[in-house]
């Protein structure tokens, strides 16, 4: 049967959406936003770390 080329497209774009390997599929992985939020927050707490008494001198 003959498809214009932009509906070929789309068919096979919804044919391939599941890219993962087979052994992944059930692994539930968390949104991608959650990880940049922890992300930041790692960030905070270490810099809060490593920089503690220079914060503090501000204080004083």
């Amino acid at each position: 049967m003959w498809r214009p080329f932009f509906l070929q497209k789309i068919m096979t774009d919804k044919d391939n959406e599941e890219l993962r390997p087979s052994k992944m599929r059930g692994v539930a992985f968390p949104k991608a936003k959650y990880g940049v939020i922890l992300a930041v927050i790692v960030i905070i707490v270490v810099n809060l770390i490593y920089y503690k008494e220079t914060i503090l001198s501000f204080f004083k």
